[in-house]
């Protein structure tokens, strides 16, 4: 069944002039949501009817930017001769940077081909040119700089050894320089058996406390990693603070209800808390190195917290098990 305040809907019910006036007061993009972007047809509806190609949508975005993202190349193509300017900037960025940024060679292109600018600084020194060099599709004829060549290099490498496993419901805690076994110490834990906690007792909450004290340890390549792998229990700061003496700990819970978060730990101190592990990047106040990071790792949160520590597994067992050891914390507050 159609609804009347499907885009599709309007087309067919309302007329070119009635639309303009309904939707003035969203500049004419009212109902188009992200799939839309891919409609050509849709899209030259609205224009037509007086949509303006340069109102801020929802996220102080342009149509432009939404369709660079998540849109078809022909509606770039469309919007981008409707513009007033086709590199104008939000957020940070130009539309051309997010289209790659995204992967999305044939808009980029359309882009390009509009006369968006390859070269234009921007995002902590990576033009859209730059960024494109990190991945699949250069669209420059340039080299990146050794040092982020290697963090490219380093980047496929993990996220190709990982690959790709289910982890909602996961915790970890990612420590550089130490091993398990100086892990288990300075928790105070213990090691237990493979079947201290069984799969029911896994999935029944509330979890009961010997349940939520027990960890999964594995030793990796630069350090170790501390997993449970059906609750929080890695994340929690009592374990992360510990950890981190002297060196780096990035924990994440990827929290089922609101999506992974992570926290950063130096040397028994919280640096970082509320994160997004290779986020989308904000803008002016991030780092070249977090610009970089978030597009290598924008699929896998997971080896971007290994990246950040420095880990370098070479697969993903200290996530989907088995473990080196199972350990339990002794009985405290944790949180």
């Amino acid at each position: 069944m159609t609804h009347w305040f499907e885009p599709e809907a309007c087309q067919m019910r309302l007329g070119v002039g009635t639309l303009s006036v309904m939707l003035d007061n969203q500049g004419g993009w009212a109902g188009i949501y992200w799939s839309a972007w891919t409609n050509l047809e849709l899209v030259r509806t609205r224009l037509e009817a007086g949509a303006n190609p340069d109102f801020l949508l929802r996220d102080q975005i342009r149509p432009l930017d939404a369709a660079a993202e998540y849109g078809s190349p022909e509606v770039v193509a469309e919007l981008a001769t409707r513009v007033s300017d086709v590199d104008a900037v939000s957020w940070g960025r130009t539309a051309l940077w997010r289209a790659v940024h995204e992967n999305r060679i044939d808009t980029a292109r359309a882009l390009v081909e509009a006369g968006a600018d390859l070269s234009r600084p921007m995002m902590a020194g990576w033009s859209s040119g730059k960024l494109s060099l990190a991945g699949p599709h250069p669209m420059i004829a340039d080299a990146l700089s050794a040092s982020d060549q290697a963090a490219v290099d380093e980047g496929h490498r993990l996220t190709s050894a990982l690959g790709k496993f289910e982890y909602e419901g996961l915790s970890l805690a990612c420590v550089a320089g130490i091993d398990i076994a100086e892990a288990v110490r300075r928790l105070n834990a213990e090691v237990v058996s493979a079947d201290s906690v069984t799969e029911e007792e896994m999935g029944t909450y509330p979890l009961a406390n010997h349940v939520e004290l027990t960890l999964w340890a594995t030793d990796v390549p630069g350090g170790c990693v501390i997993v449970q792998p059906w609750a929080y229990g890695a994340w929690m700061t009592g374990v992360s603070t510990l950890l981190s003496a002297g060196t780096t700990c990035y924990a994440m819970y990827a929290n089922p209800k609101s999506g992974n978060q992570g926290s950063i730990v130096h040397n028994g101190q919280i640096t970082g808390r509320g994160l997004y592990p290779a986020s989308y990047p904000r803008g002016e106040d991030d780092s070249a190195e977090e610009i970089l990071a978030s597009y290598l790792f924008q699929h896998s949160s997971i080896a971007y917290c290994c990246a950040y520590t420095g880990l370098r597994l070479t697969d993903s067992r200290a996530f989907v098990g088995p473990p080196d050891l199972w350990l339990r914390l002794p009985n405290r507050d944790w949180h």
